[in-house]
């Protein structure tokens, strides 16, 4: 499965959710391999640190990931492929690649209107592969009060994508991590309840994915 981490726009969190998936997948028992598509390399670099069992590759313009992205499917249980912040023709060869796309964006009414031109290339890639990839909006850094307002929610819809029900906050520890070298799970205490909202995101975007902890023991010990 090839998954997508996409949005025109910078900085709403997509390596942060890229990374974060790459490495709580491999703890799945699942063979992952992370595409970084940005050409700061900056999600890349970040998985080498923090969970360097994982295979990541970089892919540097949009004829790369075209050619190469199959066969990495091919090679690996899943693909996170993270995208760029700008570049279109970079986020439409990943669309016309993936099979699942997440787009993060953050909590407001002017996000959501430029999500609205952001998704132009999303349909594209749909209208082509006859309504492929899948699309699920993430909410990232999220106020701790935040509270979806009703235009908020009419603004969603009208995007006609669904919403995951499981929101990222707004915290520093997120900001912290990729200096730190690590994901939020590997923080102690203080990443707890980012570590918490994370593994919700993820069970419930791919349930499939969840393999039982007593499973993954007894696993490692068969293959020790």
């Amino acid at each position: 499965m090839i998954i997508v981490v996409a949005n025109s726009k910078g900085g709403v969190g997509k390596s942060t959710l890229a990374v974060h998936l790459a490495a709580w997948l491999h703890q799945q028992g699942r063979r992952v391999t992370l595409a970084d598509c940005d050409t700061q390399q900056s999600s890349s670099q970040w998985l080498q640190e923090a969970a360097p069992d994982v295979k990541a590759v970089r892919l540097a313009d949009p004829d790369a990931i075209l050619d190469h992205l199959p066969s990495l499917g091919q090679q690996a249980d899943f693909v996170i492929a993270d995208g760029p912040g700008s570049n279109t023709e970079t986020s439409r060869a990943l669309l016309l690649r993936g099979d699942l796309a997440l787009v993060p964006c953050k909590a407001s009414m002017l996000e959501v209107r430029a999500l609205a031109q952001a998704t132009n290339v999303l349909r594209q890639a749909q209208d082509i592969r006859g309504g492929q990839p899948k699309a699920l909006i993430v909410l990232s850094m999220v106020g701790k009060n935040y509270r979806l307002t009703q235009d908020m929610k009419a603004a969603v819809e009208a995007l006609e994508l669904p919403l995951a029900q499981t929101a990222l906050t707004l915290r520093q520890i997120y900001a912290d991590a990729p200096g730190q070298g690590a994901v939020v799970w590997q923080l102690g205490v203080r990443g707890r309840e980012a570590a918490d909202e994370m593994t919700a995101l993820f069970r419930e975007v791919l349930p499939h994915a969840c393999v039982p902890k007593t499973l993954r023991q007894s696993s490692d010990r068969v293959s020790a």
